[in-house]
Order: structure tokens, then C-alpha cells, then sequence
């Protein structure tokens, strides 16, 4: 439908601009009306507040009057505490101060009291009888009991003077005297008149409305009197007086409050209208200005590609054609780079090979031009070769990482020896030569002593981050300096036979001592001379077997073996220590065996100094010659052991029987004894001492029918109870048990 870009580009972000600021002005809208309404309700609920708490506090004023004075004046308890005589004066002072408490207050309607004993009624004009009173059928109601004491609903009360239409009225009843009497009431009628007028005079007619309603539910008042507005309007709050039970409902007439809201609302759709008009064409105008650039491009691409369409009259699709040149050009130049890219490494790898060793030298300077990172290099260069190798490269690396993160952890060395090179002024060419080893070759730069310092440096730098931060170890042999590309195989050659003498570098980093590798012949024969000495030593029990040892290693080092020919002449020495002495017991042929002697085989391979591995061979030599000595020894005794296991046998019987009774009777060592019965029977004297007695207690329990005490003293021991214990300890049930069970079972014996 829309072939071109323009189309594409101008319909593509209309449609959600237009939701976007429909939302937008939806959402104020909304949010305005939210904030209004709330902003409503608070206003509302705090003028609402107010007026409950001035009708609360008037009432309150009213009632806390009258007592005050009811209960401040004596004559009011002398009235009530007559003693069935008449005071007069009492009832002219209290008529009194009831007219004084109705004149001074605008809200009271009428106060009386009402005498229980005498049956009357005394009001403001005076004393009068119960019977024709204007509030007869209200004071029977409160002797009845069916209205308890405080405020009482809103009722109808008539004037004791004038005959008028009855006026609502808030009733107090209050037992006199006070505070809890049962002698009369105070009866106190507060104008529901004066009320209202608090009420309307605090309600706006106009924007509100307020609605009391009693604790029955039914509405006491209406303020001004306006029940259109309490059925139309908004409700917003309802509070409570718990004074007198009343629910206060006040909220908003509908069409007044949002008048105004209404007015901004319409002004300000207007201008979100203009608004959306004005950045309508503003998206016109700029998708039209951005097409042109594109438009000049689908120009080039019909002109160039005019030859290959059809003569179809329709017009093509810009973003398919615009997307077929694209990606037709991006995958050529893809396919390009990559190529380039393989072609480079593989041509600088070539290169770096062919320096090490040598080979293909023609041109080579030319060549190190082109591809090489080392810049200002000709044929009277100096170069010097870095060789690092990760320590431990099987056991570590390999086992601590995936292929994956293995090759991620080699890019990420190459490049930490390319920053830290440059961070030492020094030019440095970067290739892995093999799985665990990688060359750098430095362009040199003033004296050879300088270079090789700043080089030493650069190497120390390098294995103190790389060991920090990536968890590996490596080592460092740096060649010489040697001049011209063509000597460049001599400086490899020199830190290539460093790096086979890890063990004798003392140190992760290593210098050449010349250009000239040191490359001893091995001296077989003479070492295996100096092994079985050794050996020869070591079977003899001799203890000099360890001067024969640290002159083997003084060998080593003075001949400055490799690595793998200290290993391999180690190897053969024990294979050597393993033959000559094995046979002696089975305890050293396990020693000796093929899979402990590859365990130690292990821990010496990954030794990464001479003194480390001597220090593992010597400690397990030790205790090897320990052992060694502990069963040549133990052989010249072989035939007493045998005397004493004899001895054993024939006298287990014997409570006396003991490690002392044994040193005593061979005159060897308790101690001693215990050890050549355990080395030649595997057991401890008093378990093979328990074994016996055991034996025979069985034989003794199954075949005879001698009483506990008797078989303990037949086996060697002093009473029943040391002999069960031990039997239980041993077969796990006791000897009368175990009688029982196995003389129950037929043929146990057989």
C-alpha cells in the first residue's frame, strides 16, 4: 500500500503521536478532576468538622452551665434535702436562678425540676403540681424508666404561658441532686431554633448542602431546608456526634462547585485542538524535508538498476528495492572484510613464525612493514624475545575453564600484554605459539642493558596484574638481544631453553644468559649410578640415603637439566626404590604401589620449583624409611612374636594376663610387645586376648552347664559381671541369653 518512504515515514509515527497526546490530555483531564474532587471532599470535611464541633461545644456550654450552677448554689441540695418540709426561700432562690439561666442564654427553651416525693414541678415561675403540667406525660415517662439519663431525641415542647404551636426541642434529663440523685430530675430544653440558625449560618445555600439526621435514622434538620439539594447533589462526607447520636451528611450541589472546571476544561480543549493541528504540520513538514536526502538516493539506485527492470508500469516498492541494495552491498563488504581480516592474521601469524625460526627471510624486512605492528623496524633493527607460559596449564586452566573462556582469557592476556607494553614505551608484537605458551617481540630501543630492564619490568607488571585480577599464574624467559630480523631465532632459542628449566629459575621470570642456548647432553649413566647408591643406602637402613639424595639434586642443578629429564630421573628412582624394597612387607608394597607412586608422581609434576619438589620428595622418603626400618626390625623379631602368640593361646585363661606379664616374661618393652603383635597380626593385643577368652566362653556356655561365675574364672576373669560385661560388649547379648537362644535352636553346634 505505501511504496514509498515518505509514506512509510510520515504514517509511521502518526498514528502514535496522536494516541499519545489523546492519552496525555485525557489523563489531565482526569487528573484535574481527581485533585478537584479531592481538594472538594477535604474543604468539605473540614467545614463540616468545624460546625459538628460548634454544635457539640454549644450544647455542651449550655449543659455544663446550668449544673455548674445547679451544683454551685446550696439551694438546690436544701430543696431536694427538706425533710418534707417546704422552703420557701429555697424555691424563690432556685425560680430565680432558673430565670436567670434562661434570660442569659439565647439557646434554652425551659428548666425545671421535678420533685419525686412531693410530686411537683418547680419551674422558673415557681413550685407547681405534676398533675397539668405542660410536660406531664414527658416526667411520667422518665418515672417509668423508659428514658435513662443525657440527651434525648429531638421532641415537640410546649410553652407553659402562651398557646402556640409546639417548638422542637434537645432534652437533657439530669437526676438531682447532683451528681447521681434519685430524689428528682433536671430537665433542660435547648431550642432546636438556635441550633439550626448555628447550622445555617455555616452552611453556604448556594455551592452545599447539610443534612442531620438522628440516631433513628430519620432527618432532624435540613440546612435551608433544601431537600433538592441533598436528593441531587454530591455526597462527600459523614461525620458523627456522639453526644447526641446525630449523623451529619455534607456535600455539594450538582452543576455549582464544577461550574468553573467545566469553563477551563472547554478553554483548554480548544488549545490542546490547536496544538495537535499545529504539530500535525509540523510532522508533514519535517517528514517531507528528511524524505529529500532519501529521495536523492532512490534516484542513484533506479538509474544504476534501470537496466535490470521490467516494463511494468507499476511503480516498485522504495523500501524493498532500498533493502535488496543494502543488504546485496553489506554482505559483499562483510565477505570482504572478513576475508581481509583472515588473510591479515593468517599472513601476520606466517610472519611471526617465520622470524622465530628463521625461515622465508626474503624480503622479510619489507614484509614486517606491511603487516607487522612494529613500526620503524629495518635490517639493523634489534629485537629481543618474551616467551610466557601459563603455569600449570592442565591442571588449571584447562580444568577450571571451558573452551570458550579459555580462548576469551587468551585474548584478554594478548591485549593486557599490548596495553602494559605501551604503558612501559615499549613496542611489542603479540602470537600464540602453542595451547599454554605465547612469544612477544620487542622492537629494542637504547642500550641492551636498559632494554633488557625495562623488559624485566614489563614481565614483573605482567604476571603481578594477570595473577590479581585473572586468578593465573605465569613465568617469563626473556632472550637476549640479538640484531636483525634474521637473528631473531637466536633470541627465541635462548628463552625457549630458559623456559625448560622452570624448575631451576628460582623466580616466574628468567634471563637468558646468552644468545648461544645451553643444551647439555644428558648424562644417563652417571645419574643412575648416583640412584643406586641411593637406593643402595636406603635399603641398608642407612640414614646417609639423604646426603645421596641432595647430591642428586646438586647434580641437577649443577648439570642445569630441563624440567621434563629432572622428572623422568625421579620417576626412575622410584621405580628403582620400588623394586629393591616392596618385597619387604605388604604395608610398603601398598606404599609402593602404581597408583600411589603416580599420586606422588602428581604432586612433584606440579611442583613449580627444585625445593619444592625435593621438599615433597624428602618428606615422603621419610616415612617411607620410617616404615622401611619399622619392618626390617619387626622381621628379627618374627620368631618371638610367634613365641608370644604361642604363650597367648595356652595361658588366655589367665586373669594375670597382661602387656607387663608379656614384657616381663620376654624381657622386651610393653609397649614395644603391643606394637610387633599388631604390625604382624593386625590386631591389638587385648582384642586378640578378648577373641580368645570369647571363643572358649561360647564353647564353655553351649557344652556345659557351669554357672556364669564359673566360666569367668575358666577364661581369665575374676568375677561374673567384668566376664558379662566384655560378652555383651563382644557378641552383643549377654551369656545366659545367649545359652538360651542357642541351646534352643536344634544342631547349633554343627
Amino acid at each position: 500500500m505505501f511504496r514509498t518512504w515518505y509514506h512509510r515515514l510520515l504514517l509511521s509515527y502518526f498514528p502514535i503521536f496522536l494516541l499519545t497526546v489523546t492519552i496525555l490530555i485525557f489523563a489531565s483531564f482526569v487528573f484535574i478532576n481527581d485533585i478537584s474532587r479531592m481538594e472538594t471532599k477535604k474543604a468539605d470535611r473540614i467545614t463540616a468538622s468545624y460546625l459538628v464541633d460548634n454544635v457539640d461545644r454549644t450544647i455542651k456550654e449550655v449543659q455544663l452551665s446550668v449544673l455548674d450552677t445547679a451544683e454551685s448554689s446550696d439551694v438546690y441540695k436544701r430543696y431536694f434535702n427538706d425533710d418534707g418540709q417546704t422552703d420557701a426561700g429555697a424555691i424563690y432562690a432556685i425560680a430565680q436562678s432558673l430565670r436567670n439561666l434562661t434570660d442569659k442564654s439565647p439557646y434554652i427553651e425551659s428548666i425545671y425540676l421535678y420533685d419525686k416525693r412531693n410530686e411537683s414541678v418547680l419551674t422558673e415561675t415557681g413550685l407547681k403540681s405534676l398533675s397539668g403540667f405542660i410536660d406531664e406525660d414527658w416526667i411520667k415517662r422518665i418515672n417509668s424508666g423508659s428514658l435513662p439519663e443525657g440527651w434525648q431525641p429531638v421532641r415537640e415542647y410546649k410553652d407553659e404561658f402562651i398557646q402556640r404551636t409546639p417548638v422542637r426541642v434537645l432534652t437533657i434529663n439530669k437526676g438531682m441532686p447532683l451528681p447521681f440523685g434519685s430524689q428528682g430530675v433536671l430537665v433542660i430544653n435547648i431550642k432546636m431554633s438556635a441550633i439550626e440558625q448555628i447550622v445555617d449560618s455555616m452552611v453556604n445555600e448556594q455551592l452545599s448542602y447539610l443534612t442531620i439526621a438522628g440516631s433513628d435514622g430519620k432527618t432532624i434538620y435540613q440546612a435551608h431546608s433544601d431537600s433538592e439539594g441533598a436528593a441531587n447533589g454530591k455526597l462527600l462526607n459523614t461525620l458523627y456526634l456522639e453526644r447526641l447520636g446525630w449523623q451529619f451528611s455534607s456535600g455539594i450541589k450538582t452543576g455549582n462547585l464544577f461550574s468553573w472546571v467545566s469553563v477551563i476544561s472547554y478553554l483548554w480543549v480548544a488549545v490542546a485542538f490547536g496544538t495537535v493541528v499545529c504539530a500535525v504540520l509540523y510532522l508533514i513538514y519535517v517528514t517531507r524535508r528528511n524524505y529529500k536526502p532519501i529521495q536523492v538516493i532512490m534516484n542513484r539506485i533506479e538509474g544504476h538498476q534501470i537496466r535490470t527492470m521490467d516494463n511494468s508500469t507499476n511503480r516498485p516498492d522504495e523500501m524493498k528495492l532500498i533493502d535488496g541494495v543494502l543488504e546485496d552491498l553489506i554482505n559483499h563488504l562483510t565477505d570482504y572484510d572478513k576475508k581481509s581480516r583472515e588473510n591479515l592474521l593468517l599472513q601476520r601469524s606466517k610472519l611471526f613464525t617465520d622470524l622465530l625460526r628463521s625461515e622465508r627471510t626474503d624480503n622479510i624486512v619489507q614484509r614486517m612493514e606491511e603487516l607487522s605492528p612494529l613500526s620503524g623496524a629495518h635490517s639493523s633493527s634489534r629485537f629481543t624475545v618474551v616467551l610466557s607460559e601459563i603455569n600449570r596449564y592442565e591442571e588449571v586452566f584447562q580444568e577450571r575453564y571451558t573452551r570458550g573462556d579459555q580462548n576469551t582469557l587468551k585474548f584478554a592476556l594478548m591485549n593486557v600484554f599490548q596495553e602494559l607494553a605501551r604503558g612501559a614505551d615499549l613496542q611489542g608484537w603479540v602470537e600464540w605459539i602453542s595451547t599454554d605458551r605465547a612469544a612477544i617481540l620487542f622492537l629494542a630501543t637504547g642500550t641492551d642493558e636498559k632494554m633488557t630492564g625495562n623488559i624485566r619490568i614489563f614481565a614483573e607488571e605482567c604476571r603481578t596484574w594477570v595473577e590479581q585480577n585473572l586468578r593465573i599464574s605465569l613465568s617469563f624467559g626473556i632472550g637476549p638481544v640479538a640484531t636483525g630480523p634474521g637473528a631473531i631465532r637466536d633470541s627465541y632459542a635462548a628463552a625457549e631453553n630458559v623456559m625448560h628449566h622452570k624448575l631451576l629459575m628460582h623466580e616466574d621470570i628468567a634471563l637468558a644468559e646468552g644468545v648461544e642456548a645451553r643444551q647439555p647432553l644428558l648424562e644417563t649413566y652417571k645419574y643412575l649410578q648416583m640412584i643406586a647408591e641411593f637406593v643402595k643406602q636406603f635399603r641398608m637402613s642407612s640414614s646417609q640415603w639423604r646426603e645421596r639424595l641432595e647430591e642428586i639434586f646438586e647434580a641437577f642443578e649443577r648439570d642445569f637439566l630441563q624440567d621434563d629429564d629432572i622428572r623422568s630421573l625421579i620417576q626412575a628412582m622410584l621405580q628403582m626404590l620400588s623394586r629393591e624394597v616392596a618385597v619387604m612387607s605388604e604395608q610398603l608394597q601398598d606404599e609402593l604401589s602404581a597408583e600411589n607412586t603416580s599420586l606422588r608422581l602428581k604432586l612433584l609434576g606440579e611442583a613449580e620449583s627444585i625445593d619444592v619438589m625435593k621438599g615433597i620428595l624428602f618428606e615422603y622418603l621419610t616415612d617411607l624409611f620410617r616404615t622401611y626400618v619399622a619392618v626390617s626390625e619387626t622381621k628379627s623379631y618374627r620368631a618371638m612374636v610367634s613365641e608370644i602368640k604361642n604363650y597367648i593361646e595356652e595361658n588366655f585363661a589367665n586373669p594375670d594376663l597382661s602387656l607387663k606379664h608379656l614384657s616381663d616374661r620376654f624381657q622386651v618393652s610393653g609397649k614395644y610387645a603391643s606394637y610387633l603383635f599388631k604390625t604382624e597380626f593386625n590386631m591389638k593385643f587385648v582384642d586378640f586376648l578378648t577373641e580368645l577368652r570369647m571363643k572358649e566362653a561360647e564353647h564353655l556356655l553351649l557344652e556345659t552347664d557351669y554357672s556364669l561365675q564359673d566360666i569367668a574364672l575358666k577364661v581369665g576373669y575374676a568375677n561374673a559381671i567384668s566376664f558379662g560385661r566384655v560378652f555383651k560388649r563382644v557378641s552383643g547379648i549377654t551369656p545366659g541369653d545367649y545359652r538360651v537362644m542357642k541351646r534352643g535352636r536344634p544342631n547349633s553346634r554343627t
